[in-house]
């Protein structure tokens, strides 16, 4: 059939980040993401998982 497309198979969910011992900003967004789960806001949840994979806690060459 014409226009038809293929189903889509999703994998298993990431699991949420483990913040990094010691790192102000992963600690920051543990609380931040527990405050968007409490009002019920999983989009600003995962914009917290998400941060929290990206950023480079602390490992950036300092100066």
């Amino acid at each position: 059939m014409a226009g038809m497309c293929r189903p889509v198979h999703l994998g298993e969910p990431a699991s949420e980040p483990v913040p990094v011992a010691g790192c102000d900003v992963c600690g920051a967004l543990v609380e931040q993401r527990a405050k968007a789960y409490a009002a019920g806001d999983k989009s600003k949840a995962t914009d917290c998982n998400v941060e929290m994979r990206r950023h480079s806690h602390g490992t950036a060459a300092r100066s």
